[in-house]
């Protein structure tokens, strides 16, 4: 119990800590960019998978023409279109191929990351900087490393960037039902009936 609340504590403190680093014009950019697109195609490998799923269904939601890269459904991607990138290494391979096509087809590319020197920033048109963990352990006996305070992180390997992710896109959501006026009801009226 004590870890599960310990994580939940650093997580909860890298959300609040990461709102507030949060660039203004990205995000406005972002939302800008978003509702100017024909076609809105999502695209994160693993974990960041799952959460772009997540927007996706959102944005479904919200009555946008949008599709998760991978699916057999997924149509091709043409000029006029969007690709929302999430990686937080920005190196994933699966991701920068992606941004890569989207490229040479001419669709706009948005790269979600932790890393703003990455392949996946270097070909985006917009990057929205969002902190991921970047400390990890100095010691490695654990004793001595209880012993000296220093915790090992209870959030592993993307754990911080992926739920950071998540809460950010929710909020972009949320800024989406503002801009468009949009509410609840609305939202349910297009949620799924066979689940």
């Amino acid at each position: 119990m004590r870890e599960t609340r310990r994580a939940m504590g650093e997580i909860i403190e890298h959300l609040q800590s990461s709102s507030k680093k949060l660039s203004s014009k990205q995000v406005n950019n972002f939302i800008k960019i978003l509702l100017g697109a024909r076609r809105v195609f999502v695209v994160g490998a693993g974990r960041s998978g799952l959460v772009v799923k997540a927007f996706a269904m959102r944005l479904m939601h919200l009555d946008f023409d949008v599709y998760v890269v991978g699916e057999t459904i997924t149509p091709s991607l043409r000029v006029g279109d969007l690709l929302i990138a999430v990686s937080g290494s920005g190196e994933t391979d699966l991701i920068v191929q992606a941004a890569k096509i989207a490229r040479k087809v001419g669709a706009k590319i948005i790269a979600i990351t932790s890393y703003t020197k990455s392949s996946l920033t270097k070909i985006s048109d917009l990057v929205v900087i969002l902190p991921g963990r970047k400390k990890v352990a100095r010691t490695s006996a654990f004793m001595r490393r209880e012993l000296a305070g220093e915790y090992a992180s209870l959030t592993p390997l993307g754990t911080l960037f992926e739920v950071t992710a998540l809460v950010f896109l929710d909020g972009v959501i949320a800024s989406l039902m503002v801009k468009l006026g949009r509410k609840e009801e609305e939202l349910r009226a297009r949620h799924a009936t066979i689940e």
